[in-house]
C-alpha cells in the first residue's frame, strides 16, 4: 500500500485526533480479520505463531490481536519466543567478523519450542524457560506454565517465528507475519520507504525506553537489516495472513522526537548516507501531539503512554 504526503499533512492540519483515530480504525480492521481466520483455524491447531522484523509491531499486535480473539470467545495465552534463546555463548554462531550473530535462528532452543507447540496440541502443560537479558542466559526457573483449555489459543511471537525450521515443521499453526510494508509517495515518487518507519519507530523506543544512545541504535541497523535478509524475509511465504502495521499519521506523531535523534546521526556509522536521508524526510511531515494519540494505539509501543506493557 502506498499513502500520499499531501493528504497526510493536510489530515495532519485539519483534524490531528481524527487522523490518527482513522488510522488506528484501519489497523484493527486487519486484526479483525486475522481473527476471523484464527477462529476458523482452530479445528487444526491451538498455535498461532506471530513474526515480523524489528520495529514492526509484534509486541502489540500479538496483544491487541488477543483482545479481539477475546470477544470471539477464545481465550490466549502470550509467550515470547525470546525466552527460548540460549545463553550467550553456549550455541551462539558468529558472523563471518567472529561475533556473535545475535540475529541468527540458531540463538534459539529450537527443540524445545517445537516440542512446546506438540505438546500444546496434544492438550498437555508446558514449562516455557525464562530468559535474563540484563544477563544474556537463560535462567533455571520457568518464566510460565501454559496448558490449554478448550477454545483457547497460544500466540508465540518472535523475529523467527516463521522460520522453516518452526513454522515448516508446523503446517496446521496459523501463522502470521507483522511489518511495516506500505511506503510514502509524492508527485509520483517514494519519499519515504517502509523500512524507515521501522528505524524511526525503533530508534524512538530505545531512546525512549532503553536509555540507547541514537548512534549506538543506528550503528546496529545494518547488521539489523543483513539478519532480516537472511532469516526473516525469506520465510514471510510461509505466513497465513500479513498485518501492514504503518499507520498513516505516525512520523507526524514522531516528528519532534525523530528529528532531534537523527540530527545526532554520526559521521562513519555503517549506510551513513542512507540514514542521513531519513532526516529530511522526516521534516517533509507535520506535526501532530502525542496526546492526540489513543492510549490503545499500536504506536504506544514507540512513544509509551499506552494501556499495554
Amino acid at each position: 500500500m502506498a499513502y500520499d504526503l499531501s493528504e497526510i499533512n493536510m489530515k495532519t492540519v485539519t483534524d490531528p485526533k481524527g487522523f490518527c483515530e482513522e488510522c488506528e480504525a484501519h489497523y484493527n480492521e486487519q486484526l479483525e480479520k486475522a481473527a476471523e481466520m484464527v477462529a476458523e483455524n482452530l479445528k487444526n491447531s491451538p498455535v498461532i505463531l506471530l513474526a515480523g522484523p524489528s520495529g514492526s509491531a509484534k509486541t502489540t499486535t500479538a496483544m491487541k490481536l488477543s483482545e479481539t480473539l477475546k470477544k470471539r470467545g477464545i481465550g490466549t495465552h502470550y509467550i515470547s519466543m525470546d525466552d527460548y534463546f540460549f545463553t550467550v555463548g553456549e550455541k551462539t554462531p558468529r558472523t563471518p567478523e567472529g561475533d556473535y550473530d545475535l540475529e541468527s535462528p540458531l540463538c534459539l532452543d529450537m527443540e524445545l519450542m517445537n516440542r512446546h507447540f506438540e505438546q500444546l496440541e496434544r492438550g498437555e502443560r508446558i514449562f516455557v524457560p525464562k530468559y535474563e537479558f540484563s544477563r544474556q542466559m537463560r535462567v533455571s526457573e520457568p518464566s510460565k506454565s501454559v496448558r490449554l483449555k478448550k477454545d483457547e489459543i497460544c500466540i508465540f511471537e518472535g523475529i523467527h517465528a516463521l522460520n522453516d525450521k518452526i513454522a515448516g515443521r508446523h503446517a496446521k499453526a496459523f501463522k502470521i507475519h507483522v511489518s511495516a510494508n506500505s511506503n510514502v509517495m509524492f508527485n509520483g515518487r517514494i519519499v519515504f520507504k517502509n523500512t524507515w518507519f521501522r528505524l524511526v519507530r525503533r530508534t524512538v523506543r530505545d531512546y525512549n525506553f532503553r536509555g540507547a544512545d541514537p548512534a549506538e541504535t543506528m550503528a546496529m541497523w545494518a547488521n539489523v537489516r543483513r539478519g532480516e535478509k537472511l532469516y526473516i524475509t525469506p520465510y514471510k511465504k510461509f505466513a497465513d495472513f500479513q498485518v501492514d502495521s504503518v499507520l498513516a499519521c505516525e512520523m507526524a506523531v514522531m516528528n519532534h522526537t525523530a528529528t532531534k535523534l537523527f540530527q545526532t546521526v554520526p559521521e562513519g556509522v555503517e549506510r551513513y548516507e542512507e540514514l542521513r536521508k531519513v532526516l529530511p524526510a522526516i521534516q517533509l511531515f507535520g506535526v501532530i501531539k502525542e496526546s492526540d494519540v489513543p492510549y490503545d494505539s499500536v504506536l504506544r509501543e514507540f512513544i509509551g503512554g499506552g494501556i499495554y506493557s
